[in-house]
């Protein structure tokens, strides 16, 4: 099913993941596997540079064959907190769709994404 009917659902699942950002601005940081049959909303996507250093980061919506950007190269300065996104931009990760992301240095930058599994 590629893209579930969220009118007639059976669960809504609240789910957090976080991380670290590495210097591989393609990897999945949350990703919707291509025969789930449920669909992702993601709420909120927040980067808090826990270092000294400022640090740029990227962060992508990636339907299969093409990333989209929600954040490129965006400087995260020294022990601050960036919003990517919030309740009021929220969108949907469809089947084969992923959230990915990505930094300019190792270990500087933690991500936390919220979001609800709709099955």
């Amino acid at each position: 099913m590629a893209n579930p009917n969220i009118v007639s659902v059976a669960t809504i699942n609240g789910k957090t993941d976080s991380g670290e950002l590495n210097t591989t601005y393609t990897t999945a940081l949350v990703s919707n596997a291509a025969s789930s049959s449920k669909i992702y909303k993601i709420n909120s996507i927040t980067c808090a540079n826990k270092s000294g250093t400022d640090t740029t980061m990227r962060f992508s919506f990636y339907d299969g064959s093409n990333d989209r950007f929600l954040a490129y190269n965006v400087n995260v300065p020294a022990n601050t907190v960036a919003f990517v996104t919030d309740k009021n931009s929220t969108f949907y990760l469809e089947e084969g769709d992923s959230v990915r992301g990505g930094a300019a240095s190792n270990s500087r930058l933690d991500y936390v994404i919220s979001y609800e599994e709709i099955s």
